[in-house]
């Protein structure tokens, strides 16, 4: 074993830097015990600004909160927070007719039944007249009622529906400095000019603009896009995606709230003519933009069709939207840990913020690197499980969204036709949706999944009506006899809780006033309806269970039906 380190030094701020600085001093605090504190220094420049714009996240949120000590309250009345229920895709398929379809990605997910996944259920028998969401899940009920995921005066972090949040990135960036400084992290505002390196190639030593050379022993790169350490200054290579996918610039803009007391629960992805614009309704504003081409739209265009799409909601608001535009980067650095440094955030890579990755994906960077983390002899091994790691996490994230553009049948641009027909499929997602042409997703297919199951899969291919609209035939059931009545009761019994759920849960901004210890209802007779216990009896375990299995717990079982439902199972 080689000598321990006691130092580790953070270049870049944001929200990549500062969350990076929590969990890891975090982690050192419980450690100290044990052999010693360690400093966590960070460099930030006073002259470099941070991207973030209003963000949403996914459900291993609510834990990260809880396990750094960040109280829940603290969080949404700092950060502007709201929950988010799932996301909801508008326009970007068209049903067998040609009309436009919406669906959505929530963070629910779907039962097995008799041993059978709901999806294979739900294309033998269909659900009623109901989407395949609204029968595994109260998250688009809930959210197009405008109602929160669980009731008032709940215990913080109390899980119901299963939610994530939307939060302003730069307020929480301030929020995770704040606690960090309180912690103890060493803040330096300064620029870092260069470096020094020894014979191996490690970094000894950055320079300072102000302060002059600053000793490193492990150092994270989390300069964002530039890439400043490991890019530029040890030269590891970036890894582009662009063959993959065509989405190269953003232009964001905040709005108000149309009407400050209707606040959906809900992150929207609405396509246009050359991407799609997302909508990130905060507590006291919204959060969108137009994340898009530039081979298809100038950004003159873009502006100008981001704010025709944003005009019903923006009204005499509309002289003052500016929007900002953002050049994306996306892809990945090949290998993210060299030799003594380990690039973060941006500089590690980024994929199109379709699914909200980019946090969580932050967050098991700093986690990971606590598993691996070296002593100052640097050995490869563990290094070199990190890299490997993290290089299928953002193939995971990649293929998954690249889905969403494989998957499409609009041909009403040639954006949308290149987009399905010009761009690459990775092998490996190409390789599932050859198989998955005869056979729906199984747990089998997907070579490395931390974040995004096979039931996502079907969440997406489902909402999609892939099946119906010549994508392929409805797949087998794999010979096993799927008999209506289990069926029929589970979405009988689903539907009747969710009813019953979004009856009882209060409105969404007076859930978020509630948590910030604003006072109670603001909005009516929804706002003061009966509220349900703290565990309210939906039938399975799905509703209490998020898409995304939080980060260091196992994925839970697969939930099964004991209502009436399984009772039936066995009927001819």
């Amino acid at each position: 074993m080689g000598e321990r380190i006691t130092a580790v030094t953070i270049v870049g701020g944001g929200t990549a830097g500062w969350l990076t600085a929590l969990i890891l001093t975090t982690a050192f605090r419980t450690q100290a015990k044990e052999g010693g504190a360690r400093k966590v220094t960070l460099i930030e420049s006073p002259n470099v600004s941070t991207v973030g714009v209003g963000e949403a996240t996914v459900p291993a949120m609510p834990r990260l909160l809880q396990q750094m000590g960040i109280p829940e309250r603290d969080f949404f009345k700092h950060c502007n927070a709201s929950f988010k229920l799932g996301v909801l895709f508008d326009n970007w398929n068209v049903d067998k007719n040609g009309k436009r379809i919406a669906y959505i990605n929530s963070f629910n997910e779907a039962p097995v039944i008799g041993g059978v996944d709901a999806a294979h259920y739900f294309l033998k028998y269909g659900a009623g007249g109901h989407d395949f969401s609204r029968v595994v899940s109260p998250a688009l009920d809930l959210g197009l009622a405008l109602k929160g995921p669980r009731p008032l005066d709940a215990k913080p972090f109390t899980q119901g529906a299963g939610f994530a949040y939307h939060l302003d990135a730069g307020r929480f960036a301030e929020l995770l400095s704040e606690v960090c400084v309180a912690r103890g992290v060493e803040h330096i505002r300064d620029d870092v000019e260069d470096i020094e390196t020894d014979e191996r190639g490690f970094i000894t030593a950055l320079t300072l603009k102000e302060r002059g050379a600053h000793p490193v022993e492990l150092v994270i790169d989390c300069t964002g896009f530039r890439g400043f350490l490991i890019n530029k200054a040890l030269g590891e290579p970036f890894v582009d995606y662009s063959r993959y996918l065509a989405n190269d610039r953003a232009a964001a803009v905040q709005i108000p709230h149309p009407d400050p007391q209707r606040i959906e629960p809900l992150t929207r992805s609405t396509a246009l003519g050359a991407g799609w614009a997302w909508r990130v309704p905060l507590y006291s504003r919204v959060g969108t933009g137009y994340v898009f081409s530039s081979a298809h739209r100038s950004d003159d265009e873009a502006g100008a069709e981001l704010l025709n799409h944003l005009a019903p909601q923006l009204g005499a608001a509309a002289k003052d939207a500016v929007p900002r535009f953002i050049p994306m980067r996306v892809g990945r650095t090949r290998r993210p840990w060299v030799k003594n440094c380990v690039a973060i955030g941006l500089s590690s890579g980024f994929i199109e913020p379709l699914e909200s990755t980019a946090i969580y994906m932050i967050e098991m960077s700093a986690r990971w690197l606590l598993a691996y983390f070296p002593d100052k002899d640097f050995a490869a091994p563990p290094r070199e499980r990190y890299n490997t790691i993290a290089t299928q996490l953002y193939d995971e994230v990649r293929d998954f969204i690249c889905l969403h553009y494989a998957l499409g049948n609009r041909t009403d641009s040639p954006y949308w036709i290149d987009a399905r027909e010009a761009l690459e499929v990775p092998d490996s997602l190409a390789a599932n949706l050859a198989l998955w042409k005869h056979a729906v997703p199984t747990r089998y297919d997907l070579a490395f999944s931390s974040l995004f199951s096979y039931r996502v899969y079907h969440a997406v291919m489902l909402g999609k009506q892939v099946y119906e609209t010549g994508y392929a035939a409805p797949p087998r059931d794999g010979g096993v006899v799927l008999r209506p009545a289990p069926w029929r009761d589970y979405v009988k019994q689903t539907r009747r809780a969710i009813d019953a759920a979004v009856k009882a849960l209060p409105d969404h901004r007076t859930l978020l006033a509630n948590i910030r210890g604003e006072g109670g209802a603001v909005s009516g007779k929804a706002a003061t309806g009966p509220k349900l216990p703290a565990k309210p009896k939906l039938p399975s375990a799905q509703f209490q269970m998020p898409t995304v299995p939080l980060p260091d717990q196992a994925a839970p079982l697969n939930p099964v039906i004991t209502t009436k439902a399984k009772k039936t199972a066995g009927r001819k």
